[in-house]
Order: structure tokens, then C-alpha cells, then sequence
């Protein structure tokens, strides 16, 4: 029997010759999410953070806090959850339950998933083996102008606006844009992630929203739209350091970023909106984002608005206030990712 070929080693991708004038900037943008009855990050420090999801306080790794907490630790030891165990981004360890242990028993553990909503949105909070809880709250700065995005075009008139959410997790923005007038293609690799994305679509009870929900490597679906010819009008790029597709395609940042980027700009609508990328545990700045946004978007003119994305604490009080016994909060702030975005001009 033949042996079976070799596999085609991958063709290394070549950044159009972009003609014209970059794009204006705006840099540092530092967009900021306060203190809301929904989320709070109540305090950080020596490499860990105590954040309120809804009614539940959770304590996680945050390499970022390398100053000591602002708050005494029996506060922190109120916390309803804890993870433990690998301390990367996207190490797998284990959540510890202290107040449901307290109240019922060695052992005891709260459900997987509890009710959270944003802006009046629904959607599932939940414990996942790679400390994350199905939510990103220092996205609400991109949300809230990807809403007025939308919003603005359906006054305008016309056909609902498209929108493409690549590497899109949970679902949340998918959801969002839905909302607020907009058609969605939701794209992730990771089958569990569609999973959680649909089980939010219906706990929000959007089941009938248009939004398509794909399980694909986003490299591969962009070329394959790109020679359909299908346009969005916005883009979200929410790439991980590193992934693998469900056909175990590679994802390498720095290998594959600007492919990711300009494949952005060829699937652009005549009239498009904006395209915005956002970017965790990378050793970068945000100028490096910066500027390759501003190359990938040459002689498209428009803006590259490119900075930081921050969390501002709490501190005793969970909506960021004085508390009534004069205690006053913490109100420093957390940098969480970095970012960059094209927007059109009108």
C-alpha cells in the first residue's frame, strides 16, 4: 500500500502592496469600564484580582496587579469563588467554592453556570477549567460603540448592517449586535464555545435573532468568504496569543496577525462601519497594533484609534460610590488588553 502524501506545509502569506495614505490616528485611546450594578472589579493586587459578577464575588489570577491590595483581606475572603492552579492565560486548573463549602459541606459546589445580564441582555456567567467565566467586561467600551454603529446606520435606512465576529467565544457581541439591529456570523473554533454562544441565544431568548453560529478556523472561513465575495460592514477580530482550529489548525499571533488583518480589509462593505481587534496576553504594544492597522487600512481613510482597555476599581463600594461609613474606594486601574480599530469617516 502507498504511503499517504505529506501534508502541504502551509504557503506563507504575502501582505498586499497597499497604495495611498494611511489613515489619521487617535493614540493612546484608553477606554475605561466603570463600576456598574452588573460587574465590578473591586480590587486588585499581588497578582490577583476580586471581581462581582452579578451576586457572586470571584477571585482570579491577574498578572497585570503587581501593586499590594487596596482592601483587607477579610474582604477578600468573602469571595464565593477562587481559581486555583495554573496561572496562565490559558492553563487549565480548578475552581474552589469557600462560602458554598461553608454553608454546605466539604465539597460543595454552586451550579456550572449563574444569570448575568449586560444592559439588560442576559446571558450566562460560568466556571470553565482555563479560569475564564464566559465573559469579557472590559469589552463594554467596543460593545457600546459597535451598538451606536448599528443603531445610527438602521436610522439611516437600507439593509441591516452585517456584522462578523471572529474568535467569538461565548457570544456575547454576537448577541449585542443582534440587538441592535444587525445581521451576525459568529465564527469559533472550539465546539464547546458555539455550544455556550447558542445556550446564551436562548436564555436572552433571541432564538429567532439572525445570527448564524459556524465552527471553523477563522483563517480559513475569511478566505472562503473572500472569494465568495461577502462583505461585512464590521469586523471584530478577538484572536488568542495562540489556538488551534477543529481540524487542529495553528494559530500563532505574530505569525498570522496580519493576514488576519488585511483578509479584514477585502471583506470590507463598500460602506463599511468599522473594523475593530483587541488583543490579550501578548508581548506587544499597542503602537505595534497601531501600526499595522494603519498599514493593512492605507488608502482607505477613515481613523486608527489604538490604546489600552482598563478597568477601573470599585474599591468597598459596588457601584464605585462612597460607602455610607465614609470608606472610600480603591478607584484604581487595571490594564487588561490592548487594541485597535479602523473607523470609517462619514
Amino acid at each position: 500500500m502507498a504511503a499517504a502524501p505529506a501534508s502541504m506545509p502551509e504557503v506563507p502569506f504575502a501582505f498586499p502592496a497597499f497604495t495611498g495614505e494611511l489613515p489619521s490616528e487617535t493614540v493612546p485611546l484608553i477606554l475605561e469600564t466603570r463600576p456598574t450594578r452588573d460587574y465590578a472589579l473591586i480590587d486588585s493586587g499581588f497578582g490577583k484580582k476580586l471581581e462581582r459578577y452579578g451576586a457572586l464575588h470571584i477571585i482570579r489570577p491577574e498578572g497585570q496587579a503587581l501593586w499590594p491590595p487596596a482592601l483587607p483581606e477579610r474582604e477578600w475572603a468573602q469571595a464565593d469563588a477562587v481559581f486555583t492552579g495554573n496561572l496562565e492565560e490559558e492553563g487549565v486548573g480548578r475552581w474552589q467554592f469557600p462560602q458554598a463549602e461553608k454553608h454546605y459541606g466539604k465539597g460543595a459546589i454552586p451550579a456550572e453556570t449563574w444569570p448575568l445580564q449586560w444592559r439588560g441582555l442576559p446571558f450566562l456567567g460560568r466556571f470553565t477549567s482555563f479560569r475564564h467565566v464566559g465573559v469579557f467586561p472590559e469589552q463594554e467600551a467596543h460593545w457600546l460603540f459597535m451598538e451606536q454603529l448599528i443603531k445610527q446606520a438602521g436610522i439611516k435606512g437600507g439593509p441591516r448592517p452585517r456584522v462578523l465576529n471572529l474568535f467569538g467565544y461565548t457570544g456575547l457581541a454576537s448577541l449585542i449586535a443582534a440587538r441592535a439591529g444587525a445581521e451576525v456570523v459568529h465564527i469559533d473554533a472550539s465546539r464547546k464555545a458555539i455550544g455556550w454562544a447558542q445556550e446564551n441565544q436562548l436564555f436572552a431568548k433571541m432564538a429567532d435573532a439572525p445570527i448564524r453560529w459556524i465552527c471553523e478556523d477563522a483563517l480559513k472561513f475569511m478566505r472562503r468568504e473572500q472569494k465568495r465575495n461577502s462583505f461585512y460592514d464590521i469586523i471584530l477580530l478577538d484572536p488568542p496569543a495562540y489556538g488551534r482550529g477543529p481540524k487542529g489548525e495553528i494559530w500563532q499571533f505574530f505569525d498570522h496577525i496580519a493576514e488576519l488583518t488585511a483578509r479584514a480589509r477585502a471583506l470590507l462593505s463598500p460602506q463599511p462601519l468599522a473594523v475593530i481587534l483587541t488583543a490579550y496576553s501578548i508581548r506587544a504594544s499597542f503602537y505595534a497594533l497601531h501600526t499595522l492597522m494603519r498599514e493593512s487600512f492605507r488608502g482607505c481613510n477613515g481613523r486608527v484609534e489604538s490604546g489600552e482597555l482598563i478597568l477601573r476599581e470599585a474599591g468597598l463600594s459596588d457601584k464605585g460610590e462612597n460607602r455610607p461609613d465614609g470608606r472610600q474606594k480603591a478607584g484604581r486601574v487595571l490594564s487588561t488588553s490592548l487594541f485597535s480599530r479602523w473607523v470609517n469617516i462619514i
